[in-house]
């Protein structure tokens, strides 16, 4: 239990961020998904669609500190390879 007031202050602060980072977290997990899921159709214009309207929410994880920028680069880089394999 928090004994000062910055204590208790930042208990506090500490269970908004948790909150939103995990709606963060959330999103950026969705968004993957939608891309594997167009993947898995064998679309490869879904798919491409789909990657491209996911990077900027990818990104955003990043700019926002949620989500390390490598891991996303990564996951970019895995989706992308993924997608250019269907053709």
């Amino acid at each position: 239990m928090a004994n000062t007031k910055s204590a208790e202050k930042a208990a506090r602060k500490t269970q908004r961020r948790y909150v939103i980072n995990r709606a963060r977290t959330s999103r950026v997990r969705t968004y993957v998904k939608k891309v594997e899921d167009a993947i898995a159709s064998g679309d490869k214009a879904a798919a491409q669609a789909a990657l491209k309207e996911a990077q900027p929410v990818l990104q955003s994880g990043v700019n926002k500190g949620t989500v390390h920028k490598n891991t996303i680069a990564r996951k970019i880089s895995r989706l992308s390879k993924r997608i250019k394999a269907l053709g």
